[in-house]
């Protein structure tokens, strides 16, 4: 099998990559190891940035994001028992951002893909890069029960952490920086309307605690009378801090409400309880691989960096690496110049390390560490107090959250 891109990984990054490629008329074959219900399904981030949403819209794949997505124009700080929204569109000029899961996102780029005809291969394990420093890289993978090379011009590691394409680049070439936290999110899946119509950070003596959503989900009516009618089931999403490794079911439903009540707790707002659906732990960690290419073998998304969830940057920080790195390929093809392949890692690392920082300022704003002491505590109140009181500050917040520039 031979193509000019070959990209592991029908992920955000891998996905997007190849549709950039073919609206440009580079043609390339992606791999996923994952079967296509596994993909559609695994639960991700769910906050889209402005840049995003306007990438996914001119490529194509923005009509049921712009359908059923939910454009959010703020977020609510709540510390002390005090509320505070910061205005995303007053601050940044007229930005948003757009609450639509990146499952469907990627149901959306997989649609593209399979009515454009290009190349998607399901239950596709990648084993092996090689001859990434020649003029013809290789990807050897199992298929079908039969083991097939791929032979490329370049190939794009978008597997994850865990993925053969960054354990392909020689340890001494390879550098990489890493903050694992203290704590994680509990985070839970709610069969009740949001009790508050955009995202709520709350800092709290006890431990950090986010309100977030999902857009509503068509069911079938459970009446007869109207079977063939769908209604739309609201979904919250809510997080809780809690110390690493713990075990989401050692938290009951009723301990779950309970705590946050208490971390959200204000005069004038109240929580709504509804059935709990979905119970999971996300560890909180920080990792960048320096550099972002070697050879003709390139890395996007979570194979080059990961973000804890605080700042919403992961899903963000994936398609702005396929964004630079269709351009590049374009570039190389109209040009003959891979002047901008040979930037890649720097011009994508500037904006890895913008979001590594944002989300890094984030956590340590609103998270209390388990050796947190009394002067910790006020300095966190002072900085979120800066925020509420200085135009400049909100404003540097604003910008980070709706996002960077993509190139």
């Amino acid at each position: 099998m031979r193509t000019t891109v070959g990209i592991i990984g029908a992920g955000p990054a891998g996905l997007l990559l190849a549709r950039l490629l073919h609206d440009a008329g580079i043609d390339s074959v992606v791999l996923e190891s994952r079967d296509r219900a596994y993909v559609e399904q695994r639960q991700r981030a769910g906050i889209l940035e402005q840049g995003t949403v306007d990438v996914l819209r001119a490529a194509g794949a923005g009509e049921r994001m712009d359908r059923e997505g939910l454009r959010h124009d703020g977020i609510e700080l709540r510390f002390g028992g005090r509320r505070h929204r910061v205005d995303f569109p007053a601050l940044t000029g007229g930005k948003s951002v757009m609450v639509y899961a990146q499952t469907e996102v990627c149901k959306d780029l997989i649609a593209l893909r399979l009515k454009d005809g290009g190349p998607l291969l399901f239950e596709a394990e990648a084993l092996a890069v090689e001859g990434a420093e020649g003029d013809r890289p290789r990807v050897r993978f199992r298929h079908q029960g039969a083991e097939e090379v791929l032979e490329c011009d370049w190939v794009v590691g978008c597997d994850g952490f865990r993925g053969v394409a960054r354990r392909a680049i020689p340890a001494s070439v390879s550098r990489g920086f890493e903050r694992t936290y203290p704590f994680g999110w509990l985070g839970i899946l709610a069969e009740v309307p949001p009790s508050h119509d955009e995202l709520v950070y709350a800092r709290h003596d006890r431990g950090f605690a986010l309100l977030s959503m999902r857009p509503p989900v068509a069911r079938h009516h459970p009446s007869e009378e109207v079977a063939s009618l769908p209604v739309r089931s609201f979904v919250s999403r809510l997080y809780l801090q809690v110390p690493a490794g713990t075990d989401a079911g050692s938290w009951s439903d009723e301990a779950i409400w309970d705590e946050l009540e208490r971390r959200f707790e204000t005069d004038d707002w109240r929580l709504e309880r509804g059935p709990i659906t979905q119970k999971s732990v996300t560890p909180m960690r920080s990792y960048v691989h320096e550099p972002m290419r070697h050879g003709r073998l390139l890395l996007a998304g979570d194979a080059a960096h990961i973000v804890p969830p605080t700042g919403a940057k992961g899903l963000n920080l994936a398609v702005g690496d396929a964004v630079t790195l269709a351009r590049a390929l374009v570039h190389l093809r109209d040009t003959g110049s891979a002047g901008l392949l040979d930037t890649y890692s720097a011009t994508c690392l500037r904006r890895v390390w913008q979001a590594e920082r944002f989300s890094y300022d984030m956590t340590t704003l609103l998270h209390r560490a388990p050796d947190a002491t009394p002067f910790d505590d006020r300095l966190q109140l002072a900085r979120l107090e800066r925020i509420t009181a200085s135009r400049a500050a909100e404003t540097d917040l604003a910008e980070a959250y709706t996002g960077f520039p993509l190139v």
